[in-house]
């Protein structure tokens, strides 16, 4: 999956939780968020308490959902339930934990939350 497919799968589902995520769908949205933090960060640093700040915070706000959402399609891929993501409520450790979940490689063959992501 691309850059691109990713960002439109992923805000296409935004409130599907169900079914499972690759690595490529969850890691191009990830970085699709960083780099949207990273500009507005670096308008706002340009400004004081300014429109790109709202700009942020709408951000922020438009892609939690689906962020959410791809988080638990990916636990799923892994054969996690993605209330997992709720250990990264836990600072610092629960992040890392969450970082190895995203990374692990597929469950192989279906599972409870659906069928194996053919490759292309």
């Amino acid at each position: 999956m691309t850059f691109f497919e990713s960002i439109s799968t992923c805000f296409k589902k935004y409130s599907d939780f169900d079914g499972r995520a690759s690595r490529s769908e969850y890691w191009w949205f990830a970085l699709f968020i960083i780099l949207g933090d990273i500009l507005f960060s670096i308008s706002n640093s340009c400004e004081s308490m300014s429109f790109s700040e709202i700009l942020y915070i709408i951000f922020n706000l438009i892609v939690l959902l689906p962020s959410l959402a791809v988080g638990a399609r990916r636990l799923h891929d892994t054969g996690k339930s993605g209330w997992w993501q709720l250990i990264g409520l836990i600072p610092i450790a629960g992040a890392i934990v969450l970082i190895v979940f995203f990374a692990q490689k597929p469950q192989d063959g279906d599972n409870q939350y659906g069928h194996e992501i053919a490759l292309s």
